[in-house]
């Protein structure tokens, strides 16, 4: 071989070297996603476990967990704008904008049972004397106003009953309760169990009720997950990793909450049961959206919308994520 041709291969092996490189380089890039949170509780600790202990970079997932404001519907509206890939929120929010048309899907689950309790001054000793008084709420459309309406339902009585007072913030509303400024609250934990210590009467545990209402899901857009399927899946893979983490890690897991919420070291104790309650049943191995659930929200809608009268329950989660982990042996395996 003459010194052209010698110098044209070794040429062209450095480039072939090159476009190699930077395909391995290229598949080795995680993608990058941002989560929303439609609420600031120890119900998001599975979300910030797999940020926080690399797990979603395990699975080639450089994600950004963020606040959003507007509670359940704000974070859908970000979901819906593309500001968010994946949103963990309220299911009452995406069921409700399903039924304007929205392109968005629950495709697991947080919590599937309800988790807050209506508390109360204690001088307030049943739910007709919540008649003329104020509750707070933390926003229209969140998970606590939805608790509330059904509440109000099985106690007999509406809106016009009482006066609701948009408060923000568990936290806030334990404030807002202390200074008078409201007599009742919905509470979501840690705050109902300092509620407790501090003498205030719960009215109503959902925990007690059995109620499925969908608390809070992860969601994501229809288009999204045709479009990006894998990324999805590989988003489960550490989701659900980062569930059975926090089952199998108390005190790991409490001190990344700690620090996400900011919490005080005196007032751990209430991390403490929120992670006890948690793990009682509520956070499960294989975190598929509950049909029961999604047929609780849709008879309740279905009395003011007739939308949600002929609405297909299916039609509004995909549990084939969760389900082909699930049929993998993936989740059982986090168990072992």
């Amino acid at each position: 071989m003459n010194q052209i041709g010698l110098s044209f291969a070794l040429a062209s092996c450095l480039l072939i070297q090159a476009i190699s490189s930077d395909r391995v380089q290229a598949a080795a890039a995680p993608d990058r996603v941002r989560v929303g949170l439609s609420s600031f509780t120890p119900i998001n600790a599975a979300l910030w476990i797999a940020e926080d202990k690399g797990i979603f970079r395990k699975y080639g997932i450089e994600s950004e967990v963020v606040l959003i404001g507007g509670a359940s519907a704000g974070g859908v509206s970000s979901l819906i704008a593309g500001d968010v890939q994946f949103l963990g929120g309220g299911g009452g929010g995406v069921i409700s904008a399903n039924l304007s048309g929205a392109d968005v899907i629950m495709i697991g689950a947080i919590v599937n049972k309800g988790v807050q309790r209506v508390v109360a001054r204690s001088d307030i000793k049943r739910p007709e004397d919540l008649r003329g008084k104020k509750i707070g709420i933390t926003r229209l459309g969140a998970a606590s106003h939805l608790v509330l309406l059904i509440m109000l339902r099985q106690w007999n009585m509406t809106t016009n009953d009482l006066q609701m007072l948009q408060v923000g913030s568990s936290p806030a509303m334990m404030a807002a309760l202390e200074k008078g400024g409201i007599d009742a609250a919905v509470l979501t934990e840690p705050t109902f169990f300092f509620a407790d210590d501090q003498g205030y009467r719960t009215l109503a545990d959902l925990a007690d009720m059995d109620i499925f209402y969908l608390h809070s899901m992860i969601d994501t857009t229809r288009s999204y997950l045709r479009a990006h399927r894998d990324v999805a899946l590989r988003f489960m893979k550490g989701y659900v990793e980062a569930i059975a983490y926090f089952k199998k890690n108390r005190k790991e897991s409490i001190d990344v909450l700690a620090r996400k919420l900011r919490t005080a070291p005196a007032q751990t104790k209430y991390l403490e049961r929120s992670h006890t309650l948690y793990t009682s049943g509520y956070f499960e191995n294989a975190p598929y959206v509950s049909l029961k659930g999604v047929t609780t929200l849709l008879d309740f809608y279905g009395r003011d919308n007739p939308r949600a009268k002929t609405a297909n329950p299916q039609s509004f989660f995909d549990n084939s994520l969760v389900k082909e982990l699930d049929d993998s042996g993936f989740i059982k395996k986090l168990y072992e």
